[in-house]
């Protein structure tokens, strides 16, 4: 297949400076720097959303993780405050087929080359992206790193190999709140919901607002016993990046939860924290799951849901006990989507239903948790 390589971006790119993509395995791409200068490395991984860029970097679960956008032209519609789904972008670098100078958007606040170099983020163009996500799709999301100073390839793909495997890896106590905070229902508040903050979203918070909820938002290593002390409807337990092996201590506090029989619903992290704490393990996936087009089937319901995805860890089915049931599945793999407690007030999803700008197929999960706590 040939490349069509348009002029305006040759040109561009003639005048941008070089950078260096190189990953632990030898595979190195080379392009030009269009954010910030400097270097970066972590896990290089893809995501196949056609927009919401915004969302994607502002995401803490993407903390610790170089993102690769499969879709080719990435700005072009600026960034604003009000998309930011935390107070800055967590991405350790960003990858693409090419950058939109013009930000043509009545909402667009500033460009998003501009965003970046303010967040002082590594940002490289111009590199067959879809060469590298066929390479990761074959070989697995792997260590990597993305660099405007140093363009020796030997020494960037020792850099990469040099750097934190996502195996094993901490990141909530990273990107957590450091303090608990309120936020204030909108009209008459009808729950108080205490959120884990793991790496929590905005928009999750928004929707659950929206519902009538008063949520107190507490740090990803809040006791359970504090929790229980604050008398909660409902607990939440976010989204967020790292390895849900990694966090012994805080499953340890979710179980005393379930064991209280608060009424409960996970997300993301939060979903394979709660496996974890019910009797499941987790595993690593070979590429992981990132975009807004990942169907997922309700067992019960027997229905699929085109749903956000941003996970690189798993429930292991046949690890989940007796009294736990798989409510969802990934039709692309098979892997477990959903679980709930056949006894107990308890639901988790491994996707984003609070996923914004979309899909919105599956925001009604947050309607299964107002029921559960009514």
């Amino acid at each position: 297949m040939t490349l069509v390589r348009r002029p305006e971006l040759l040109n561009r790119m003639k005048e941008s400076k070089p950078a260096l993509l190189a990953l632990e395995d030898g595979r190195t791409f080379r392009g030009r720097a269009w954010a910030a200068d400097g270097e970066a490395c972590g896990e290089m991984v893809f995501n196949t959303s056609m927009t919401g860029y915004q969302e994607v970097l502002t995401d803490p679960s993407y903390a610790g993780q170089i993102v690769c956008m499969t879709y080719p032209l990435i700005g072009n519609y600026g960034v604003n405050r009000a998309d930011e789904e935390s107070d800055r972008p967590w991405v350790e670098g960003f990858v693409i087929r090419e950058a939109s100078r013009m930000a043509s958007n009545w909402r667009a606040e500033e460009s998003l080359d501009n965003y970046l170099k303010r967040w002082n983020i590594v940002a490289m163009e111009g590199i067959d992206t879809r060469a590298l996500v066929r390479h990761i799709r074959d070989k697995g999301a792997m260590r990597a790193c993305i660099s405007t100073i140093d363009t020796d390839e030997t020494s960037a793909v020792e850099k990469a190999g040099k750097s934190p495997s996502m195996e094993n890896r901490e990141l909530a106590s990273v990107v957590t709140t450091k303090q608990p905070y309120e936020v204030e229902p909108k009209g008459q508040q009808r729950f108080h919901v205490v959120c884990y903050d793991f790496g929590v979203k905005r928009n999750s918070l928004r929707l659950l607002a929206g519902l009538g909820c008063r949520i107190t938002v507490v740090p990803a290593a809040t006791p359970a016993a504090e929790v229980l002390a604050l008398k909660p409807d409902g607990i939440f337990l976010s989204n967020g990046p790292g390895d849900p092996a990694s966090m012994n201590k805080e499953v340890e506090e979710i179980r005393q939860l379930v064991e209280a029989a608060v009424p409960t619903f996970g997300i993301c992290f939060g979903h394979q924290l709660l496996g974890r704490a019910l009797g499941g393990k987790t595993f690593k996936l070979m590429f992981g799951h990132r975009g807004g087009n990942q169907p997922v089937k309700d067992l019960k319901e027997g229905r699929v849901e085109i749903t956000s995805h941003n996970h690189g860890f798993a429930v292991e089915a046949g690890s989940l006990p007796a009294e736990v049931e798989v409510t969802h599945v990934n039709l692309n793999d098979r892997c477990v989507e959903g679980i709930q407690h056949k006894s107990l007030p308890i639901i988790s999803v491994q996707y984003h239903p609070e996923a914004a700008p979309g899909p919105h197929d599956a925001v009604h999960h947050f309607r299964r948790f107002i029921k559960l706590m009514e």
